[in-house]
């Protein structure tokens, strides 16, 4: 049997672009190393933030309204709700990266939004408590993404439109066949006219272009008990990104189990084999959050409830690659996305299948070229 589709790696990318290449009526195999919904990734940790204001270009606010979409109609299908609207905080020094580019991604796409000083923040949010001199910029769309059930209701959807998905079957390798591809496993050998890969810290391992340029990056995720937990429950507490000299922080509030989520981009700096599997956390990863706690959020600083360690994999300019392979137009690649892709999984799954079955997206794909300059640049100096 020849396959529409093989998708290599059914986490967040992978389940969503199985369900949109299944509903549109493609024969899509799904392969998948680990269990569906495994926690050796970058998508566990029960919640991952999404929002409008976005500091990292406002190239990606169309990306962004159309995975608000894409959320909600996931959430109708299924049957249970993935995302949660709690509003959205993007603090830091006045003048900071995170301030002037939330604030020019809202006067770009004339979002609704907020300039608030730290005292005026701490009135309409009692768990912040951020220093003189800092502003936040406050735009009420935001929230976050139950990562982990969103994962199951991609899955679940796509079988329903009759992909076929296995899990624990690891791909080995892949090569071009006239026009198609052939994937070969641990279990089969398989034929398709497309392949897809969304298999995250491993992408490297099959893209050659992106071996050395994906890079993983050991990340810990914090759940602490507040002192007060009803500040720190929606609506009360909207997801935050906030830089200071002490670091990049973001964090979720109490949602899933008893305990306000924080943690650090770049948390150690440590890079990492992604098929390590000793990701244990430890005092040190617990004494790095506390930092965010006891400086901008002392009412949350209790006792820790949970560390969970995954995988950030970052590219050198921090943004992602959405692309077909140069010279091989029937493979089309998605790259573990610099630690701030999840929310972009309903649409991005969307990308993937137009460029699977149509070559090409309706979006402005540019600046996630495989072949941009920065990339290119990079890769001449390795």
């Amino acid at each position: 049997m020849t396959y529409d589709v093989i998708v290599a790696g059914l986490g967040g990318m992978g389940s969503a672009a199985a369900f949109h290449l299944a509903r549109r009526g493609a024969r899509v195999l799904g392969l998948e190393r680990f269990d569906i919904g495994h926690s050796l990734g970058s998508s566990h940790g029960l919640t991952r933030i999404i929002r409008l204001a976005y500091h990292e270009g406002a190239h990606y606010v169309p990306l962004l309204r159309r995975a608000y979409e894409n959320w909600r109609e996931a959430e109708r299908l299924f049957g249970e709700r993935l995302l949660f609207v709690t509003g959205s905080i993007d603090a830091g020094p006045e003048g900071s990266r995170v301030v002037q580019g939330a604030l020019r991604s809202c006067v770009a796409h004339d979002l609704p939004h907020e300039v608030l000083d730290p005292g005026e923040l701490a009135r309409r949010f009692p768990g912040y408590a951020l220093p003189a001199g800092f502003q936040a910029v406050y735009q009420p769309d935001g929230g976050f993404v139950a990562s982990e059930r969103a994962i199951i209701a991609h899955i679940t959807l796509a079988q329903a439109a009759g992909a076929e998905l296995h899990a624990r079957e690891r791909v080995l390798g892949w090569e071009p066949v006239g026009e198609g591809v052939r994937v070969r496993t641990e279990r089969a050998s398989y034929a398709a006219r497309r392949l897809i890969f969304a298999a995250g810290a491993w992408v490297g391992q099959f893209v050659p272009a992106l071996a050395g340029q994906a890079v993983p990056e050991r990340q810990v995720l914090g759940w602490f008990q507040p002192a007060e937990p009803a500040l720190f429950e929606p609506p009360r507490f909207p997801v935050f990104n906030l830089i200071g000299a002490d670091g990049h922080w973001y964090g979720t509030p109490v949602w899933g189990m008893p305990g306000v989520k924080i943690g650090r981009y770049h948390h150690r700096h440590q890079t990492i084999d992604p098929d390590d599997r000793v990701r244990g956390c430890d005092a040190e990863d617990e004494a790095v959050l506390r930092t965010c706690l006891r400086r901008y959020f002392p009412k949350a600083d209790g006792p820790v409830l949970r560390l969970a360690a995954c995988i950030f994999t970052n590219l050198p300019d921090g943004h992602f690659v959405i692309d077909r392979l140069p010279g091989l137009p029937q493979v089309v690649v998605a790259s573990p996305c610099s630690g701030h892709g999840y929310k972009f999984c309903s649409v991005v799954g969307e990308i993937l299948t137009d460029l699977a079955l149509q070559g090409g997206s309706r979006f402005d794909l540019e600046p996630f070229r495989l072949e941009r300059d920065r990339l290119r640049q990079n890769c001449q100096k390795g």
